[in-house]
């Protein structure tokens, strides 16, 4: 073995990049590299000696984004977004080009009433002068006026002649419309696609621009313009600039009737910290500033479209384009609902109304074909579940400190909204009970659902119980399966020793005769006590020469009634120190309490705990 390959095992960490016909090991501490032939000692080239891999072609990628000429980093300062942005849903347009099987007609519809009830007073709903498939879906939102007087609709086209025309043609009626021209801008798309230089590309903006205009005039509509330079975050930002002050230079909008000026991140190529330092830049220099509308519209492939949409905000954007649940294009759009929702925690109104979560969601997956995710932000089934115990205690606690503070603002650990808010509650949706979960969220959901409230102590041994049963089984346990556990530990366990009959007689403290049956035989006993239940404790020690003390007794009412039933619970320790429970449930205490002392004996005589 020559000194080279030698060193290899003396790596920590090895970096492989590939060069001309063979590969190169790099240390990262050591700047010898060990030169191997391709084939399948190159392909494991990748892996140290301890199997870590790194991926061998990142070379390969630039940097395609430009910073802006100076810095623009105001929007540092801010820390939260302080109101709403002007919502536009895409759904409609992007988000049905973006499924394997687009809506149908009536779908889209639906789609569209859901979206206005939702509370979006702009929506794209699509691109007419595409296919006559979107040509038809808005002609018939117009002639069977679904479109409310307040909602605006959007739609889309490319900075060519004919298709503006026919997108005119397709608005024919409408009330309020947004007309949504664009041209690609990149640098990449200008040398690559279009082979054309800067001028002609400004040209085709302009262009578009100075034809929406005159057609807006013929045709007499009460339509807005927005003009995107498609594919921004791949723009120079000084060019990027110069087209959008060139389109508005055409449109000379003022404060009465804004237009739209639409930065998308058609593609993330970078941090959100520079899409958001590329949109203060623009918002510090757009031309006609107080009459444009700064919009943005951020697609998802870094998996970062919320953080762009939200710095971006920051950075001065007035608008956001996005998708419900971020169904969209490749890795999708911006998901609106996390966004705005994200806004509500911060007790920032979104001007959406998501109160019942479900309903939309449902919806969303009965028209698009989609599924959520269950882990999705605020809209996913498990985004409010804790297995996790310490959670659960966390939680539980949280509950209970605000019931009895009284507490209006919601500071409750691991849930970042209530869920009731969005049509959730908290018995089927927040604390569920599987091999994770613990005494806090045991306890929790036989509270919430039943109304027991067990001792600190019971609360263990009863978690305990659920997570081995859960555990065991490879299942999560319903409320109602985590009562039953209960009852069938802890309630009227008569075995090996039953409690017949009980007699009270007050004499220097409270005598008890008791009858009893136990070890093959049926015997009464006579004990004292400072009490009926200590009473009862001492004549089943006498008889049956047990050893215990009894060391917690709580009682509760279950229902609000001088009739109602009371729950009792006991818990006893032998004297190696173990707890064993016990509970009682029965409309006279004294009952209840013999009951819960009986099956926490009988619990100990078996070893159930």
């Amino acid at each position: 073995m020559g000194r080279a390959e030698e060193s290899l095992h003396d790596f920590c960490l090895l970096q492989s990049i590939s060069a001309g016909d063979c590969f190169y090991l790099i240390s990262n501490s050591d700047e010898k590299a060990a030169k191997l032939p391709r084939g399948s000692a190159a392909k494991r080239a990748s892996l140290d000696s301890r199997g870590n891999g790194s991926m061998m072609k990142a070379g390969k990628y630039a940097r395609q984004y430009f910073l802006p000429p100076y810095p623009c980093r105001k929007w540092v300062e801010k820390d939260y977004v302080e109101k709403a942005p002007v919502w536009c849903s895409v759904d409609l347009r992007d988000g049905n080009q973006a499924l394997v099987v687009p809506m149908t007609l009536e779908q889209k519809l639906k789609y569209f009433s859901l979206l206005v009830d939702i509370g979006f007073k702009e929506i794209e709903v699509g691109f007419p002068a595409a296919s006559a498939t979107e040509y038809l879906f808005l002609r018939a939102l117009i002639e069977r006026g679904m479109i409310p007087d307040d909602v605006t609709v959007q739609v889309l086209t490319q900075a060519r002649e004919h298709i503006i025309r026919k997108t005119f043609e397709a608005l024919r009626g409408a009330r309020n419309a947004i007309v949504h021209v664009y041209n690609s801008t990149s640098q990449t798309q200008r040398e690559q696609v279009f082979h054309k230089p800067k001028a002609d590309i400004k040209q085709i903006a302009v262009d578009g621009a100075s034809l929406l205009r005159e057609l807006t005039e013929q045709y007499g509509g009460n339509y807005r313009f927005e003009y995107s330079p498609e594919n921004f975050t791949g723009t120079e930002p000084e060019f990027a600039l110069e087209v959008c002050n060139a389109v508005l230079d055409v449109w000379r909008p003022v404060p009465e009737r804004k237009v739209i000026i639409n930065l998308p991140s058609t593609v993330q190529l970078s941090l959100p910290h520079v899409y958001a330092s590329q949109i203060e830049y623009m918002n510090d220099n757009l031309k006609y500033r107080d009459s444009v509308v700064l919009s943005l519209h951020p697609h998802n492939d870094r998996g970062s479209a919320v953080s762009d949409a939200e710095l971006g905000m920051l950075a001065g954007a007035d608008r956001i384009e996005g998708t419900l649940f971020g169904n969209g294009e490749r890795t999708g759009n911006v998901d609106i609902i996390t966004l705005a929702m994200n806004m509500y925690s911060q007790g920032v109104d979104p001007k959406l109304n998501f109160d019942d979560m479900t309903k939309i969601s449902e919806s969303y997956e009965e028209y698009t074909g989609m599924k959520i995710n269950e882990r999705s932000p605020y809209s996913g089934a498990l985004v409010f579940a804790a297995f996790s115990g310490s959670h659960q205690d966390a939680i539980a606690k949280g509950m209970k400190y605000r019931k009895e503070k009284g507490e209006d603002t919601w500071t409750v650990p691991y849930l970042p909204i209530d869920p009731t808010d969005i049509g959730r509650s908290y018995d089927g949706d927040v604390i569920r009970i599987n091999s994770q979960s613990g005494k806090g969220g045991v306890g929790f959901v036989l509270e919430q659902h039943f109304g027991l409230r067990l001792p600190k102590k019971m609360r263990e041994s009863m978690g305990y119980a659920a997570k081995s049963v859960s555990d065991h089984a490879h299942k999560e346990l319903s409320p109602e399966e985590v009562f039953d556990l209960f009852k069938s530990r802890y309630e009227n366990i008569t075995t090996p020793y039953e409690i017949n009959e009980v007699h009270f007689k007050q004499h220097n403290g409270i005598i008890a005769e008791v009858t009893t049956t136990g070890e093959g035989r049926r015997n009464v006993v006579i004990a004292s006590g400072n009490g009926r239940l200590n009473a009862v404790s001492n004549a089943l020690k006498k008889i049956y020469h047990l050893e215990y003390n009894l060391v917690t007794y709580e009682e509760h009412a279950l229902e609000r009634s001088s009739s109602s039933r009371a729950i009792a619970y006991v818990g006893i320790e032998n004297p190696a120190g173990d707890l064993y429970w016990g509970a009682g449930i029965d409309v006279d205490i004294i009952h209840s309490s013999i009951d819960a002392l009986l099956t926490a004996v009988n619990n100990m005589v078996t070893g159930t705990r």
